[in-house]
């Protein structure tokens, strides 16, 4: 008999805040990998099972650290947020998901109510203008000028507080604009067009990336919701 191979695709609910995202649903396989924001998995039923930079991670919520290389190994019922570093420290996360258990109205409204990290002004008003990125483009020089800062002092002032370059939160922000967009209905050529990457071979990189997934299994088993 031909043993059944995991299914790649993430099939449920995706909510998508301004600063952080939640699936609700059947977790599919992926790939080693690391991305910019925190995650936190959360087992609707026992334990979920992951690993953590070559380190096995089992419970009822598993938190994972922003830059930390992980697979997803549970392919049960779970949930699975990702949050902005610059937002929320992760104490704060796993604390949240261990009150809220496997209740994504529950924890949407506890993230929802909860206040964020207290940022430098031009810090903060310099990631306001990242987080308004759609389709047109954002050169540094732009940035930093609208936070009142040379090139250089942005720069500093990003990988010293936030310990992320400028480049990889403005390609976080697309990336979030590309899947929106794709969870909405547009095509993956399409949605890569329009939040500015190259192409769709290039889009769907990023996506394997950040999450370990491949996005044309995945967009289309999820269900959006935007929050906010």
């Amino acid at each position: 008999m031909q043993q059944q191979q995991p299914d790649p695709r993430w099939q449920g609910d995706l909510w998508l805040a301004t600063d952080y995202c939640l699936i609700a649903g059947r977790a599919g396989h992926t790939d080693y990998h690391a991305h910019y924001p925190h995650q936190v998995l959360i087992a609707c039923e026992g334990s979920v099972e992951a690993l953590v930079d070559g380190t096995l991670e089992r419970g009822a919520v598993v938190p994972i650290e922003s830059g930390r290389q992980h697979a997803i190994l549970t392919e049960q019922p779970l949930i699975s947020l990702f949050a902005e570093p610059l937002a929320f420290e992760l104490p704060a996360l796993r604390y949240a998901c261990e009150q809220a258990g496997a209740d994504p109205g529950q924890l949407i409204e506890m993230l929802n109510n909860r206040p964020r990290r207290p940022l430098q002004p031009r810090l903060s008003k310099a990631l306001q203008r990242i987080r308004l990125l759609d389709a047109d483009t954002l050169p540094a020089s732009v940035l930093a000028n609208e936070a009142a800062l040379s090139i250089s002092q942005l720069e500093r002032l990003f990988s010293g507080q936030l310990g992320a370059s400028v480049r990889r939160l403005v390609l976080w922000q697309r990336l979030r604009f590309a899947l929106q967009l794709a969870l909405s209905g547009s095509s993956l050529t399409t949605a890569a067009a329009t939040a500015g990457f190259s192409d769709s071979a290039h889009l769907s990189r990023c996506v394997r990336r950040h999450f370990g997934i491949r996005a044309d299994h995945s967009v289309r088993h999820l269900r959006l919701h935007v929050i906010g």
